[in-house]
């Protein structure tokens, strides 16, 4: 029998970054490491390599394992980004590089199996994916679907080639016990589920059909939280782990975020993530869809609930660009933040949209495109920075609006994690602009190494579903200051009202780009 000062190895594999590290099964946190990763632009795509993710883990592992006795581990677990497609051989070996969920060269081929007039979609096709599956394939092809039909008509060789296509998270599982699985929820992009029935572990016949797959390639469903198999002798080698102890189903970060926050009782707290990407979530009893605003629910952590999931394709993402732009000989992100906490709030008029890489929720405009607004000759770099904070505290509040409505009610606080909360005028920004309570988790940037750590202690029962919000460390807590609402909330309408009034040129720009390639 397992007891939670057991430990679990568990691995985040983020865009940017990937971090391991050892926790006691109620979550607190022993050590870890993390290392940068890139992502390949070229070929009109955005690719990583899927076997250098595993040299990674296999050397910050032993790394990490130094400073714990490695018996104590009793079990791995993993989370990571979602809506990517790795091609593997039997021994879960990556063929090729991994198809990131922000590469759009799936786009032609979702238009043809989905387009059409409704919002873009085929309406008959489109209400099918939405009433089975919770949502339909992004037109832009930034999803799993889209990378699985970039490679199922334009890398056919290469499917043909692969015994598995996987997600990040259910290829490293692979490796760390050579056997594929996935779940419902971790498959959510991909939208082959029938996500009405989350305890029936297979894929929906209708659902291929519309999307023109088989499900020969796809690995075996199993329920969240499950066992998906044990380290073997190469993983044993490659990491140090125990051979023979267990490995969890792969999960997403959004439900290792949940439990790495606590936010896993309905009619509680929310989470909101400041990491590379950004989201809102709370668990619901229903599956339900907002395909206005691009959010709906993902099966959650047990078969009888459901996670609220969306997306802002830029969070503490848009705050490294503006360092990097707008830094000069300063590149350090402390000083950085420094500077922007010397700037008055609202920055002076200043607002920022932090749309670099387009939006998914509450509005799918994946043509959209960042920008200062309100700049002046006496704006200063202090109130660029701070407003670049401001701009994704706005596109937080504009999003926390969409979703308390679809929750049914307002939330009585935001749990904040991701590498943005590490930043307490980060968090005191989201209070005094969403009006919210904010809870700042300790080691927030390692919330989800946390929250694998809770899901390997349920798991193997040393830990309760019911217990795991009272095992969340909070840091502090940031109140909003009265005296600046009325100052945000003139700076929001106006922010609020920058996607509409823009759209005519965002989508001038992209047919100009797109027609005119010698010129652009």
């Amino acid at each position: 029998m397992s007891s939670r000062d057991d430990l679990a190895f568990a691995v985040d594999l983020g865009t940017t970054g990937l971090k391991v590290g050892i926790a006691q099964l109620d979550g607190a946190l022993v050590a870890s490491r993390q290392a940068t990763l890139s992502t390949d632009w070229s070929e009109g795509g955005a690719t990583q390599d899927a076997n250098e993710w595993w040299r990674l883990i296999g050397a910050l592992a032993h790394d990490v394992l130094r400073e714990v006795d490695a018996s104590r581990v009793v079990s791995v677990a993993i989370t990571g980004q979602y809506g990517s497609v790795v091609a593997v051989d039997e021994f879960g070996v990556a063929l090729a590089p991994c198809v990131m969920w922000m590469d759009d060269r799936g786009s032609r081929a979702v238009r043809a199996r989905l387009g059409g007039r409704a919002m873009g979609y085929a309406p008959r096709a489109a209400l099918t994916m939405v009433r089975r599956s919770g949502g339909a394939p992004s037109l832009n092809g930034t999803d799993g679907a889209g990378g699985l039909l970039y490679l199922w008509h334009d890398k056919s060789d290469l499917v043909d080639r692969a015994v598995w296509l996987l997600e990040p998270v259910d290829y490293l599982v692979m490796r760390f016990c050579a056997k594929a699985s996935t779940t419902a929820s971790t498959m959510l992009s991909w939208w082959l589920t029938d996500n009405r029935h989350p305890e029936r572990h297979v894929y929906d016949e209708k659902l291929l059909a519309l999307l023109g797959v088989d499900a020969e390639k796809f690995a075996p469903l199993i329920a969240f939280g499950s066992i998906a198999g044990e380290v073997s002798m190469r993983a044993h080698l490659a990491t140090g782990l125990p051979e023979g102890i267990p490995v969890l189903a792969g999960m997403t970060d959004l439900h290792a975020a949940a439990l790495g926050a606590g936010t896993t009782t309905v009619g509680g707290p929310a989470h909101l993530a400041l990491s590379s990407t950004s989201w809102i979530s709370a668990p619901v009893t229903k599956k339900k869809t907002d395909v206005r605003h691009a959010i709906a629910t993902t099966p959650g952590l047990d078969e009888s609930s459901y996670l609220i999931v969306n997306s802002q394709d830029a969070g503490a993402k848009a705050f490294e660009w503006s360092a990097r732009a707008l830094g000069g000989a300063a590149t350090d992100l402390d000083e950085l933040l420094v500077e922007a906490a010397s700037a008055a709030p609202g920055s002076g008029q200043v607002i920022f949209s932090p749309w670099l890489l387009g939006e998914r929720s509450p509005v799918d405009r994946h043509d959209a495109r960042a920008g200062f607004h309100h700049l002046s000759l006496q704006t200063t770099r202090a109130e660029l920075l701070r407003a670049t904070l401001e701009g994704v505290a706005f596109n937080s509040r504009w999003l926390l609006h969409y979703v308390e409505k679809f929750a049914g009610g307002a939330f009585s606080s935001l749990r904040l994690l991701g590498g943005g909360a590490n930043s307490n005028l980060w968090c005191q920004i989201m209070a005094d602009v969403t009006r919210c309570s904010v809870d700042q988790l300790s080691n927030p940037s390692l919330s989800q190494l946390q929250g694998c750590a809770l899901a390997a202690g349920r798991t193997l029962g040393v830990v309760t579903s019911n217990e795991i919000p009272s095992l969340t460390r909070v840091a502090q807590r940031f109140e909003p200051r009265d005296y600046l609402q009325s100052r945000y909330d003139t700076l929001y309408e106006e922010f609020s009202r920058l996607m509409a009034s823009q759209s005519g040129m965002f989508r001038r720009l992209r047919d100009a780009s797109s027609s005119s390639d010698d010129v652009f």
